[in-house]
């Protein structure tokens, strides 16, 4: 006999979505093969169809489980994208990263908040806002693009650390301007800056810290007591990572993505993995397919068409704006200062295309629709077209752009 209790209904409806997104995303993933476009695209489609189309997926952005997801998801692929980067690759292009991630964030911060000041006739408090929640590139969303393209190393590696190292920038301009509009604390560069190099230096450290720690108790000769759950380990310390980040109120995200790197450059630090990559990589492959699927099929699924319909074309000026205005300038000041990169005409057009836009600014929008801040629809939906266009059209066109511009090869 089966006993029910009051969570019953609440596993039943997890594992209902979860075994309807796993079909759903593996039918999609087959398609995608087909069609030649990235998962993730064809991941959201399939979630349009469920959610909007058959309302089969009613999964508020704002609900536990969805958050849940998102997280955990993100915080997975994030470790995964910063455990496939050479940290001697990355080094050679570290001031690139560096503007693009700060500076770069800034800039595009402001030209896009322009645009949605005169576009939407927002105050410029607003406008800002919304920029600011647009203005990261994703990692959820460019990382696995990357694993199924293949391109050149080292733009690669310098798009796949930005969408890292941005998200800490503006997830803190977006908190600096919601407490400024809702009156618990001014808008001052100061403390701004200050608390800028608390959360993206904390995070650096922190992940350096359980990286190190957590690579040593399954590499080292002597240490490794869990050599034999190398990719147990694995996971806790890309959750850890975040977890301990989070609870620290520094940046989680840049956390697991340096406890990423740590993993991914082992010989660094005298500690030999090879015997279990081959093990790492099919884990890791599994786990983040799932993962994407989960994470795009809820993003699709939530897409308000109403609210796109209503703001429309608005928004789809801001999304034009974003790509062909503010992520070229940035993309030109952020890398032709970097004279020791030698970075050359083809690989800077083809930072400026790629610049998907995903998990955390749908993360940043729902939050500030449940704070219930003025204009949040309007953000909301200059968030979801953004979300669709970049993933839809970057995202699909990238091989056929690195193609064209000869980002497949090392030449």
């Amino acid at each position: 006999m089966q006993v029910e209790t009051a969570a019953t209904p609440i596993i039943h409806h997890l594992l209902i979505l979860l075994i309807l997104i796993v079909i759903a995303g593996m039918l999609a993933g087959r398609a995608a093969v087909k069609l030649r476009i990235p998962d993730v695209a064809a991941f959201i489609l399939i979630g349009l169809l469920l959610g909007q189309g058959l309302h089969w997926i009613n999964e508020s952005s704002t609900s536990l489980i969805n958050q849940l997801i998102l997280i955990v998801g993100s915080t997975v692929i994030l470790f995964d994208g910063g455990r496939n980067i050479s940290l001697r690759g990355l080094s050679k292009v570290k001031w690139t990263v560096a503007l693009l991630s700060v500076p770069g964030v800034l800039i595009t911060v402001a030209i896009t908040g322009t645009a949605i000041h005169f576009i939407f006739g927002l105050e410029w408090l607003y406008a800002l806002l919304a920029a600011s929640v647009i203005a990261s590139t994703d990692p959820a969303s460019i990382i696995p693009v990357f694993r199924q393209v293949a391109i050149r190393v080292k733009v690669r590696e310098t798009v796949e650390s930005e969408s890292a190292f941005n998200d800490a920038t503006g997830s803190i301009i977006t908190f600096a301007l919601i407490a400024a509009i809702t009156g618990k604390s001014a808008l001052k560069a100061g403390p701004l800056l200050g608390q800028f190099a608390y959360t993206a230096l904390g995070g650096i450290l922190l992940g350096g810290l359980i990286g190190l720690v957590s690579v040593y108790v399954v590499a080292h000769l002597k240490l490794g007591i869990l050599r034999d759950y190398t990719t147990i380990a694995m996971l806790a310390s890309a959750l850890a990572a975040y977890l301990v980040g989070d609870l620290l109120h520094v940046s989680g995200f840049m956390a697991t993505f340096v406890a990423g790197l740590i993993w991914g450059n082992p010989k660094l630090f005298q500690l030999k993995m090879e015997e279990k990559e081959p093990e790492i990589v099919h884990f890791s492959d599994n786990v983040t397919v799932m993962l994407r699927m989960l994470i795009f099929v809820l993003l699709g699924s939530q897409v308000d068409m109403a609210l796109l319909l209503e703001y429309g074309w608005q928004s789809f000026a801001i999304v034009m704006i974003l790509m062909f205005v503010a992520r070229p300038i940035t993309v030109l000041a952020c890398s032709l200062p970097d004279r020791k990169a030698g970075w050359k005409k083809n690989e800077l057009v083809f930072m400026m295309w790629v610049r998907e836009t995903g998990v955390i600014p749908a993360v940043l929008s729902g939050m500030i629709t449940s704070a219930g801040i003025q204009h949040a629809e309007k953000i909301a939906s200059i968030t979801l077209m953004t979300i669709l266009i970049t993933v839809l059209l970057q995202a699909s066109t990238t091989a056929l752009v690195a193609k064209r511009l000869g980002m497949d090869s090392e030449a």
